[in-house]
């Protein structure tokens, strides 16, 4: 008898009867590059998991040391308007943000996230030495400006930097969706023991990406406006190769998930099937539902489903009717679904709202890089003979974010997990909604200290003058720490939540969806910004966010972000009490 609890079943990898013993073999399914089931002892975990941070440190370099300076190239070196370049700019990071959706379905349906990945790590690599030949080569550029004249880039200069700037949004793209899903793979989920760690792997995978993200927006600019941009392109593209041999070195230690074919294909099948039976009853013995009797899911690389009672009219699609029966067509996804096909629809479903929840979200840490700097512009920036670039701050989200991680990582979980009995201290959803509180705090600090601003202003005589209020810019340091903070807990915490709750099989689709909140909710912004300047402009009014912001009322336009966010907060506290876990079998 012990030898049987000893052994877990037979699994068959290609033909070939393999014994899986679950001290030895990852229970998961996971296999290595050639498609074998790998050994536990020596492959994933933190075997795996320095390899995978190391890499996406480098690309977070990369990425920033283009995008962070990328208007000041178009507009200095492309000689293109304040405008036209800003609307470049805009349009190439919301291309970033879309584009996972590409990577992940690739991902989850044909290709798996580490070949995914190898491709992509290849076009973001091509894409970076096209840029650093654009500013290495006179020929790619135009002529220098002679006084105020400056000549426009031809055709082809535009067609071989952009060309370039586009790979780089499609590598990018292909990789975003994929390489935090892929380190948690590395942890077996059924495994308690490497379970618990999968959390930590979230949290330093944050800490190394905002470490990238912090040399490249303070050395690697200077470089890039001090000493040239061949350089200053050089060296992300470096950087890039680095990080993809560094990803190579450690693939003898991977644990590989297969990809399971296309998700939205067997969403679409769910759904035709459920049609087709809209008249058919579902049976109040919910065992008759159709699934395999095997220990194996239909769906490659991923576990069965148990079923639950929402949605009920979905579970049509796996109802056996007299008609499949008659007809001996058991096997057409597009008439009989599985319980476990029926269930990642569900699961979909039930996210939606706390993936709308992010949406707003998104919607103020978009303010770091847009009203937060103009407030910042109108306060004093000398700090003796010393005067700070208002954008210069947001150095201090990325500093709140590197301290937030270890404090999070190493002293609040450990006594959050006393108190919660829960393993990594908060759930997912317990740490996404700490980190929407703090998201209003955030906003509430920048309307408070905008109200002070506004009334130095008043006192001052300054309101009609477009100049710099007294008051410094230091104290916007608040608001900044706190989005740091806000983004430990909802942005890591969101990634956890769609990487454990998604379907198996469309974990990096999820993820991808996970990363669109950020393009949406610049968006959000946008439109709230847009309807907010049309509605008090009415009737000659200046309206809260004037030119001379000492004339507006910025502060109005933050308490209406807080409300909101406050809002938002409520709503998503209603779904996740009544959201369900994922089980899985």
């Amino acid at each position: 008898m012990a030898a049987v609890d000893e052994e877990r079943p037979l699994i068959e990898d290609d033909g070939a009867l393999v014994v899986q013993n679950h001290d030895m073999v990852a229970g998961d399914g996971s296999v290595d590059v050639k498609g074998r089931p790998v050994m536990k002892n020596s492959t994933g975990k933190w075997k795996a998991c320095p390899f995978i941070l190391g890499s996406g440190g480098c690309e977070r370099l990369a990425f920033y040391g283009i995008s962070s300076n990328l208007v000041t190239y178009l507009t200095s070196k492309l000689h293109e308007g304040t405008v036209s370049a800003s609307r470049n700019v805009t349009t190439w990071q919301g291309t970033c943000y879309f584009i996972p959706l590409i990577g992940g379905v690739l991902a989850d349906a044909y290709w798996g996230r580490y070949w995914t990945m190898i491709v992509f790590f290849a076009v973001y690599l091509l894409g970076m030495c096209t840029l650093t030949l654009c500013a290495s080569i006179p020929a790619l550029q135009p002529a220098e400006c002679v006084d105020s004249v400056c000549p426009s880039a031809t055709t082809a200069q535009y067609a071989v930097f952009f060309i370039g700037l586009y790979l780089v949004a499609l590598g990018t793209g292909g990789i975003k969706p994929c390489i935090w899903p892929f380190g948690a793979d590395q942890f077996d989920d059924t495994d308690p023991r490497e379970r618990g760690k999968k959390g930590s792997f979230f949290n330093w995978f944050y800490f190394f990406n905002n470490v990238g993200a912090f040399i490249s927006t303070s050395l690697v600019v200077l470089i890039q406006e001090d000493v040239g941009w061949g350089l200053g392109y050089g060296i992300p593209t470096l950087v890039m190769a680095i990080g993809i041999a560094i990803f190579f070195l450690g693939t003898p230690f991977y644990r590989l998930q297969r990809p399971g074919g296309s998700p939205l294909t067997r969403i679409f099948q769910v759904l035709v099937a459920a049609f087709h039976k809209r008249n058919v009853e579902v049976p109040e013995d919910t065992s008759l539902l159709y699934e395999t009797q095997d220990g194996r899911s239909t769906i490659k690389g991923s576990r069965k489903l148990d079923r639950s009672d929402e949605l009920k009219c979905l579970d049509k699609a796996a109802v056996v009717s007299d008609v499949d029966i008659k007809s001996g067509d058991l096997f057409n996804p597009w008439r009989l679904c599985t319980v476990t096909q029926v269930e990642e629809l569900k699961i979909l479903v039930r996210m939606f709202p706390i993936w709308a929840s992010g949406i707003v979200f998104s919607a103020v840490y978009a303010q770091m890089s847009s009203l937060f700097v103009e407030q910042g512009k109108m306060m004093d920036r000398t700090i003796g003979s010393f005067t700070i670039p208002a954008a210069s701050l947001s150095s201090i989200d990325i500093i709140s974010v590197v301290i937030w991680v270890p404090i999070y990582d190493r002293g609040i979980v450990p006594i959050a997990r006393k108190f919660t009995g829960n393993e990594r201290g908060f759930s997912e959803l317990q740490r996404m909604g700490i980190g929407l509180f703090v998201s209003v705090l955030c906003i509430s600090a920048a309307a408070i200290v905008e109200i002070k601003r506004l009334q130095l202003a008043k006192e001052l005589g300054l309101v009609d003058e477009d100049v710099a209020v007294p008051l410094s810019i230091l104290w916007q340091i608040p608001q900044y720490f706190m989005l740091g903070a806000a983004e430990v807990f909802t942005f890591i915490g969101q990634h956890e939540f769609f990487y454990e709750q998604a379907p198996d099989a469309m974990r990096s689709l999820c993820s991808a969806l996970s990363l669109l909140t950020n393009s949406l909710g610049n968006y959000l912004s946008s439109l709230i910004l847009t309807i907010v300047t049309y509605l008090t402009t009415k009737g000659g009014n200046v309206g809260w966010i004037p030119d001379n912001l000492n004339e507006g009322h910025l502060d109005y336009f933050f308490w209406l972000l807080a409300a909101l966010s406050f809002l938002n907060m409520l709503v998503y506290i209603v779904f996740s009490r009544k959201y369900k876990q994922k089980k899985a079998s």
